[in-house]
């Protein structure tokens, strides 16, 4: 199953980046937080039996640390404070998470954290491109 969530977390990460990077759509940075928050919900759900058959009640805190971390920076932007730093911080949070339990499930965090520290190089870039054409 760790298998399966890997392969989902890195696939997804990649069509995101890549979605950014060729598209460059306005909002790139919001589409990075929300898909950076899509992929951590997608690799919970699917290692929560795992993890629950495996460690019992601390699945809650195991697998809730990377939700919290990847909600936070969604939740800055929707209101509109400190949101690089939300997404600094939440890459960190889920970057050291997911090599703290690098032996387990730890891994599958790793592509979602690089989205949130891509998110605000995403966002810089379209502020850029405005100053420039001005």
């Amino acid at each position: 199953m760790i298998g399966v969530a890997m392969l989902v977390a890195f696939v997804g990460a990649v069509a995101a980046g890549v979605l950014v990077l060729v598209a460059r759509p306005t909002g790139g940075d919001r589409i990075l937080r929300w898909a950076a928050l899509g992929l951590t919900v997608a690799v919970v759900a699917l290692l929560t039996p795992y993890t629950v058959a495996d460690s019992g009640s601390a699945a809650l805190y195991l697998l809730g640390v990377p939700v919290i971390a990847a909600v936070l920076p969604v939740a800055a932007a929707a209101t509109g404070r400190f949101v690089t730093l939300a997404d600094i911080l939440g890459g960190i949070v889920m970057m050291a998470w997911g090599l703290l339990l690098a032996l387990g499930i730890g891994a599958v965090f790793l592509p979602a954290a690089v989205l949130l520290f891509a998110a605000p190089a995403a966002g810089a870039t379209r502020s850029t491109a405005r100053v420039r054409r001005s």
